[in-house]
């Protein structure tokens, strides 16, 4: 019996992940939230699509886009931004991923300035009306890296002129 609970005690966080990763697909982004949130970002490892999760860590509270096809590549919007020449030249990097859902639009972001040696990463959500509501994200958290989305062919990306 012992050993039972014990294996049940170790299965459970693997089930709890499972319904942020399945086993077909590999991590792009992920952080957990200042409050208790967790994101995550995965594409299928034959890049048959990509998804946005969002939630606590018992449950999935946001998928998005909800089908698993191809087309779900056209759905984000990729740009950054890269100036080297550290504090003196105003060095920075900026990465975002952008998708529109429910008259929402969400926008992840990396960012780091070298000016005051500033990371930080999050989601802001912009209502219909623009009103705007930061998610920030806790930056030793991150697993993976966004600007992997640079090399991809898939997805869209965005000229901001930044």
């Amino acid at each position: 019996m012992k050993k039972f609970l014990i294996l049940f005690a170790l299965a459970l966080p693997l089930s709890i992940w499972a319904q942020y990763l399945l086993p077909n697909e590999e991590v792009i982004y992920s952080f957990e939230t200042k409050n208790g949130k967790k994101m995550i970002l995965v594409k299928d490892k034959k890049d048959e699509y990509i998804q946005y999760r969002f939630g606590n860590k018992n449950k999935v509270e946001m998928e998005f886009p909800m089908e698993r096809t191809k087309d779900s590549w056209k759905k984000f919007t990729y740009n950054s931004y890269m100036r080297g020449g550290g504090k003196q030249n105003s060095g920075m990097e900026l990465h975002y991923l952008s998708f529109k859902n429910n008259g929402y639009q969400y926008q992840l972001y990396k960012s780091y300035y070298a000016e005051d040696g500033s990371y930080s990463t999050g989601v802001t959500v912009t209502d219909s009306k623009g009103k705007e509501t930061d998610i920030p994200g806790i930056y030793k958290s991150i697993k993976g890296n966004l600007s992997s989305l640079d090399e991809s062919k898939l997805i869209v990306k965005e000229n901001t002129g930044l």
